[in-house]
Order: C-alpha cells, then structure tokens, then sequence
C-alpha cells in the first residue's frame, strides 16, 4: 500500500471538471495523476467537479484508480468539508489518496487521514511560510508519505520576486528544507513544483535537473509533454548504470573495502550512490514494462 505515491517521479494535473482528459493522462506515461478539486475549478463548479470525478473514476480498471490522487481544497475554505466526504468514497473505490492543499498544520492532516481512511496516501503540498515553519510536523503526521512543494503559492505568501526565466536561486533554501524534513521523517524524497513554461523543454530539464540534484524524488507537471522530459532527467541513463555497475563489481572484488576505480576513491558512500542509481533504474524499467 502507497508504494507507487512513494516512489513515483511524474505527477500530472488534470482539472476534475474536464474528466475526459483523465484517460488522456493516465495514457500519458506519468507514473501518477492528480485530479484537482482546488485551483483548477472555479467556486462555482465545486460541486460538479466532485461529481465529474466519480463518475470517470468508476468507469476505470483498478489499476488505473491506483494511480490516481485528488487535491482537496484547503481547510478553511468552503469546500473542504464536502471534499472529505467525496475523497472518502473516491479512496473506498481504489484511489490511492490526497494532495492536501495549503498544508500548515498536522491537525489538518491527522483529520484527512481519519476522513478518508487508513489505505489513502496523503501529501501535503507546503505552499506557505506557515506551511515551512510546519514541515517537520507534516511530514510526521499520519499517512504522508511524500512533501510536495507549492513554489508559486509560496513566493506570494512570503512576498518574494523571483525572476522567471531564471533559477529560482531564491527559492534554494526552501527547496533544501523539504529535502531535509523529508530525510529526518523518514520519508520518500519530496516532489519540487511545476514548471508553467509548457512549451519550453529546455526549461523543464533544467528544472527537473535541479530537483534531482538537489535530491527531490520527483516533480509535479501540467501538462502531457512534460513527463518525458521529467522522466529524462531522473531516470539514469545507461552510461550511469554501467558505472553504477561498474562500482558496485570493485567493491565486491575489494571484499567490501576502500577500492580505487578509474583513480578515484571508491568507498561506502560511493557505492550507496551506486545502489540508488540501480534502484532507480530498475523503478524506470518497471514503469516501461508496465506501461
């Protein structure tokens, strides 16, 4: 249960009141779909979105509910009451759980957990200075098992500025923040924010590539050409699994010991980068071979 929210790379928005794109998602090869109940949907169309996602989701195979998760209005608003009771039904028919949205306080998670039942996956999205201060909290609280980062939400709660076109260098500690909240949790790596820029794939892989080096697990995205890039930049490439192979041999042959390969060191840190490298491979092989 919630291995897949655990290890996942790509997580896809589809707005719940356009339910026909669902389908359109699940086939995009992300490894997860949200449907949105939050920013993507008007006051107005609260209701129907709720009732549009029923709908198309019972009229998917489990395997493809599995990869669904929702994101809930915040609470607080008016709409996250009713969106407990519906996230509840959604999670009883095989959706793997919730984005939580504007997460600040345990409390908020502890009650979507008891809401929505014990097999429902939850991440909470920190979108706030309240919501930094607190990420120790969420990340301990009852079900979570990723962070996600809300960096658009977060520059205006904080009043920042960053330059879009740029690296977001302001938004560095933040990001290292999460990654180091989620560690001490003992959580998967945390999923970094999107990149509105849809049609500029060299954004989006200097964006993933960031995310990945500053040891994010993964990446939300807004639309279907973006996955691939995302999975580009995270999936190792066979160069890599070659060396990480390549490591993981010397220091078999050195019987465990300190080795030198290529006239570089190679130690127990070393190889334990080695090791994740081959984890993650095999992560992309399955999702090739399940794709």
């Amino acid at each position: 249960m919630h291995d897949l929210a655990r290890q996942a790379t790509s997580f896809l928005f589809v707005p719940a009141t356009r339910p026909e794109r669902l389908a359109k998602a699940l086939d995009s090869g992300c490894d997860m779909v949200i449907a949105d109940w939050e920013d993507a949907v008007a006051p107005a169309d609260k209701a129907a979105a709720r009732d549009a996602l029923a709908q198309a989701v019972a009229a998917l195979p489990a395997p493809a509910r599995a990869r669904i998760l929702v994101r809930i209005n915040a609470e607080g608003t008016p709409w996250h009451g009713d969106d407990l009771t519906a996230l509840a039904a959604l999670v009883s028919q095989g959706v793997a759980g919730a984005v939580v949205s504007k997460a600040e306080r345990a409390q908020t998670l502890h009650a979507v957990a008891q809401a929505a039942g014990a097999q429902a996956a939850l991440l909470p999205l920190v979108e706030s200075v309240a919501g930094l201060d607190a990420a120790n909290a969420l990340a301990n609280a009852p079900q979570v098992v990723r962070l996600a980062f809300g960096h658009l939400d977060f520059q205006v709660d904080a009043g920042m500025a960053c330059d879009s076109e740029g690296t977001e260098d302001e938004l560095l500690p933040i990001r290292m923040a999460l990654v180091l909240a989620s560690r001490r949790a003992g959580l998967s790596a945390p999923v970094d924010g999107v990149t509105v820029d849809t049609r500029n794939p060299e954004r989006m892989a200097r964006d993933a590539a960031r995310a990945r080096r500053m040891g994010f697990g993964g990446k939300l995205c807004i639309h279907p050409a973006q996955v691939a890039v995302l999975h580009a930049a995270f999936d190792p490439d066979a160069a890599a699994v070659a060396q990480a192979h390549r490591v993981q041999q010397a220091l078999e042959e050195a019987g465990g010991g300190v080795c030198v390969l290529d006239g570089r060191m190679v130690d127990a840190p070393v190889l334990q980068q080695a090791l994740q490298t081959l984890a993650r491979h095999a992560w992309a092989q399955g999702r090739v071979a399940g794709g």
